[in-house]
């Protein structure tokens, strides 16, 4: 059956995101995070990125807002009519793991659950669900009205029926849908991306070169309209931070737990990326926009 009633959980940048892009294009949806003041302020923070780069009008961006039709601190209440759940929580085993128990417990038989997981596979996720043959992956892009693809990956257990909803529901909210055949980490774009942001991580953490001559290097010689820490604090420093500790706890790598370190620091000072106003840059005049960034 087509979806009516979404549920999103977690309204981090990412979640809140998810949140209004869906319902922009339709969709009721609800929103579970524990600060109902701070998923409000993130969704309403959307406004000024979505008019400039989609010429929504105050009217059409409100339409959207208006299908926000609940903010909530409780789960049960989020769920109780929910087609499909998208967990946008911090990637934590075991906060996940929490959280899926609950979930299974709070939501009708009907809910299709999906996590935007960036660093777990759905076989590590799905044995903390009741309904393993509803459980997948869509994970999304940051920027997403922008970077529109839908990454939708299952598992063995998956339904395919359940699979081909997903990705119909995808095109639904203006997704390219990405469909990912076998269990991949990264899915597709961070198995390309994330080998580079983990490469100019380890240039900064052992002090061969700083964030911005990483940067430039990059950005010349390659022609990209972007560096690897300008993605970084586009993303945000706290995915990346868990990322690291996830990395270091399965590899024992003491590189990860340098890098994790150097995150938290900053993390701890309030410079999470492009949202606090602060990363390896300074918003919202960042250094890169300087005619001369890349001739100093």
């Amino acid at each position: 059956m087509p979806f009516k009633n979404i549920t999103v959980a977690g309204a981090g940048v990412l979640g809140s995101q998810i949140a209004y892009q869906i319902a922009l294009n339709g969709f009721n949806v609800t929103v579970y995070n524990h600060h109902i003041d701070t998923a409000e302020s993130r969704i309403n923070a959307l406004k000024a990125d979505y008019q400039r780069d989609l010429n929504l009008t105050d009217q059409e961006f409100q339409a959207g807002l208006d299908n926000i039709t609940t903010i909530t601190t409780d789960l049960k209440e989020a769920v109780k009519d929910a087609d499909y759940v998208i967990e946008a929580l911090p990637e934590s085993l075991k906060l996940k793991e929490k959280f899926y128990a609950e979930l299974s417990q709070a939501a009708p038989a009907k809910t299709i659950f999906a996590s935007n997981s960036s660093s777990f596979i759905p076989s590590q996720l799905v044995k903390f669900v009741d309904r393993p043959a509803k459980f997948l992956h869509m994970h999304f892009a940051n920027k997403i009205w922008r970077f529109n693809v839908a990454e939708i990956m299952g598992t063995e257990q998956t339904d395919p029926a359940v699979y081909q909803e997903v990705v119909d529901f995808a095109r639904e909210i203006k997704m390219v849908p990405i469909e990912v055949h076998k269990e991949q980490h990264g899915y597709v774009l961070n198995a390309v991306l994330m080998p580079l942001l983990a490469s100019a991580m380890q240039l900064w953490a052992n002090d061969v070169s700083d964030p911005q001559t990483i940067d430039k290097d990059w950005m010349i010689s390659t022609n990209s309209p972007m560096g690897p820490f300008m993605i970084l604090d586009m993303v945000g420093l706290r995915t990346p931070y868990q990322m690291e500790l996830n990395a270091y706890q399965t590899t024992k790598d003491e590189i990860h737990q340098t890098i994790a370190k150097k995150l938290k620091a900053m993390i701890d000072a309030g410079h999470v990326g492009q949202e606090s106003g602060q990363g390896f840059y300074h918003y919202p005049n960042p250094e890169f926009e300087d005619p001369d960034f890349l001739k100093k």
